[in-house]
C-alpha cells in the first residue's frame, strides 16, 4: 500500500481523501508526433531524462566493451585463417540444376499494418489525449505518474524528480485535473499483476494508456474502483 506520506501528501493536494490511487506510466515510448504539431506544442521532451549513472556506464561501453569485443572478434579471424589449409585429392564434382536451385522459402501469412500509436494513445495529437502525451515529460521529467480518483475529479499528479519511490514520495504536485464530464476512467477488475493496464477516455472520445501500475494492493484497488 502507498505508505502514509503518499496518502498524506495526495490529501493535501486534493483537498480531500482520494477513492483509489495508484502510481503508473506509459507502457511503450510516445511515438513521435508531426513536426509542425510538436513545434506548436513547445517542442517538448518525448523521452525521459536519464540519470547520470547512465551516461557514464555508456562511456565505459564504447572505451572498453567495444575495443574488448573488437580485439576478440580479430582474433578468432587470425585463428581461422592460420589452421585453415588448401583442400587436398578434392574431387570436382559435375553440378546440375537441382544443385543450384534456391529452395522456395515456405509462406507466411502478411501480419497487418499497425499504427504506431496502438496501444498507447488513439492517434490524434490535435485531441486530448495526444496534447497530454505532447506535454508529458516538460511537466516532469520522470515518466510516472500518480493517477488520483475522487468523487468528481481524475487528477494525474507528477513528481519533479528524476527518480522516485512510488512509496515514499511526498512532493508531487498535480499537473492534469479533469472533471468527470471531461473524462472516465475505464478498467477492468482482476487483471494478473505486472500486465494490468487502464485508459483514460477524454470527452473528444480519444483514450491514453497507462500501465506499469506500482504497488499491487493499490493497482488492485484502483482497478476494482475504476471498473464499477
Amino acid at each position: 500500500m502507498a505508505k502514509r506520506k503518499v496518502e498524506r501528501r495526495a490529501r493535501k493536494i486534493l483537498g480531500e481523501d482520494p477513492v483509489a490511487l495508484v502510481w503508473c506510466s506509459i507502457r511503450k515510448a510516445i511515438p513521435t508526433p508531426p513536426k509542425d504539431v510538436h513545434r506548436a506544442a513547445g517542442k517538448g521532451r518525448l523521452k525521459k531524462r536519464h540519470h547520470w549513472l547512465f551516461y557514464v556506464g555508456a562511456v565505459l561501453g564504447f572505451f572498453i566493451i567495444v575495443p574488448w569485443f573488437l580485439l576478440d572478434t580479430l582474433g578468432k579471424k587470425i585463428d581461422w585463417l592460420l589452421s585453415s589449409k588448401p583442400a587436398r585429392g578434392r574431387q570436382v564434382r559435375r553440378t546440375t540444376d537441382a544443385d543450384t536451385r534456391v529452395p522456395t522459402p515456405p509462406r507466411t501469412p502478411r501480419t497487418p499494418d499497425r499504427d504506431p500509436a496502438e496501444e498507447v494513445f488513439d492517434g490524434d495529437w490535435s485531441l486530448a489525449a495526444g496534447q497530454l502525451l505532447l506535454r508529458w515529460y516538460s511537466q516532469s521529467p520522470n515518466p510516472r505518474r500518480l493517477v488520483l480518483l475522487t468523487q468528481d475529479r481524475i487528477c494525474v499528479a507528477a513528481s519533479p524528480r528524476r527518480r522516485l519511490s512510488p512509496t515514499k514520495a511526498d512532493d508531487f504536485q498535480i499537473v492534469t485535473e479533469l472533471g468527470r464530464h471531461e473524462a472516465r476512467i475505464e478498467a477492468e477488475a482482476g487483471q494478473p499483476r505486472g500486465f494490468a493496464t487502464f485508459r483514460i477516455h477524454f470527452a473528444d472520445n480519444s483514450w491514453l494508456e497507462l500501465g506499469q501500475l506500482a504497488t499491487p494492493e493499490d493497482a488492485d484497488r484502483f482497478l476494482s474502483t475504476a471498473s464499477r
